[in-house]
This record gives C-alpha cells, structure tokens and sequence, in this order.
C-alpha cells in the first residue's frame, strides 16, 4: 500500500506570513489536524491544530486585551510552526510511514514528491487504514489466538481449520511487539483472525482441539434482515 493512494490530496497550505489566528479558523472550518507551511513552491513547515489551541488557550488566559489584540493581528504561522518537519514520500509505504509517525510520535506529515507538497498523512488516515484492516464497516466476526512462533506454514494450517469449522475467512494477521535487543525482529506473535460465521463458538473449539489457545473471541452481529408487510 502506497501513500499516494491513501493520503489527504492537494491539501490546503498557508504561507509563513498568515496570521496564526486565520490558519486555526482555516483549520477549525474544515477540521484538519495541521497545515503545511508553504513559501514559493517550499515546505517552510507545519502548523498543527494543537500548536493553534495552546497559543489560543495561553492567550485567553491572560485576560489581557493588549495580548489578544496581539495575538489577533501580529503573530504569524512563522513564529510558532513547526520547522523543518518530518516527512513522508508518496512512493513510500503505509507501512513505512506509520513506523515514521510512532518514531517521531507524530500524527501529521507533508507528502512529498518532487520536492513539491503534494499530500498529507494525518491521524485520520492512520485509523481509516486501520478500520479497513479491521473491516470495521462488515462486522466481522474475530479471534484472537495467543502469541506464538509463526513458522511456515503456521497460517495456512489455521486458515484450514477455521474453514473446516464453516466460517467464511477475510483475513489473518500475525502481529508482534518490537524486541528491545532488536525492534525489527518479532520473535512471538499474536495472531488475529477474522471471519464470517453465525457460530463463532464452533470456530474457537475447532481453533482449541488443533491445539492453539484463544485468549479472545467475538461474535459479530449481522443486520437483520427486514421484511416488507405492506400490503398492496
């Protein structure tokens, strides 16, 4: 997955001369997290909705008309943005940039492509991508099996047993938390799953008597069907 295919298009940009109390009304107006900075074509920065909120909230706090005149009518994006921001390509993957935002502890990055502004990830994106993992919108029923070594083969043995019990299989993900001796490698994973089924009670004990152990289940609830009584 690219982030060309999943980031925020031709986003709304403001030069480092707008005043900081436009670009939180531009920002509050078509809730957004942040605003690139651009000058002549150039990433100068990012001015975030937090960085608005706190300078609005200091201010009000002051009580000080002088203060809030100031606020109003002098200080500039430049004064408070974020400089020299973290970034992302558009080639780059999903998967890269999420890694980019939880290292950075970031949820707002500039896309770039050409040396030109061209997008934006923002913590919107991120839980799309996740709700579609998760298939949120569908309801799927899930299971969640112990961590365990995910050898070969490990995931077509399960996908069998979970179709053999009648469930209609969407997906499977082994995840694993970072080591500290080294953060790439995973050496036990939890693995989820997630499937169709009226009986997710039989998929868990079909799961259980091959031998993994469950450590969660849900059973997602289908729309009812409605019938039409109107009589003609």
């Amino acid at each position: 997955m690219l982030v060309r295919n999943w980031m925020q298009r031709n986003p709304i940009v403001v030069g480092s001369d707008t005043l900081v109390h436009e670009a939180k009304q531009i920002i509050t107006d078509n809730n957004l997290h942040g605003l690139p900075v651009v000058d002549d074509g150039r990433l100068r920065g990012l001015i975030t909705r937090a960085i608005c909120l706190r300078a609005a909230h200091y201010v009000l706090r002051t009580q000080d008309a002088d203060e809030q005149n100031y606020f109003s009518t002098r200080v500039k994006v430049k004064d408070l943005m974020v400089r020299n921001p973290v970034t992302i390509q558009a080639s780059d993957t999903m998967e890269h940039c999420l890694e980019v935002g939880i290292e950075h502890g970031i949820a707002q990055l500039p896309v770039m492509e050409d040396g030109r502004v061209v997008g934006i990830i923002s913590a919107n994106e991120m839980f799309a991508l996740a709700a579609h993992f998760l298939s949120a919108w569908e309801k799927r029923s899930g299971v969640t099996l112990a961590p365990m070594d995910v050898k070969p083969g490990t995931i077509g043995r399960i996908a069998d047993i979970v179709e053999a019990a009648g469930a209609e299989l969407q997906a499977i993900y082994p995840i694993g938390k970072p080591t500290d001796v080294n953060p790439r490698t995973h050496p036990f994973k939890r693995v989820v799953i997630r499937f169709h089924s009226d009986d997710t009670g039989q998929v868990v004990a079909a799961i259980e008597r091959a031998g993994f152990q469950v450590i969660e289940s849900v059973q997602a609830t289908r729309p009812m069907a409605t019938t039409d009584n109107t009589q003609h």
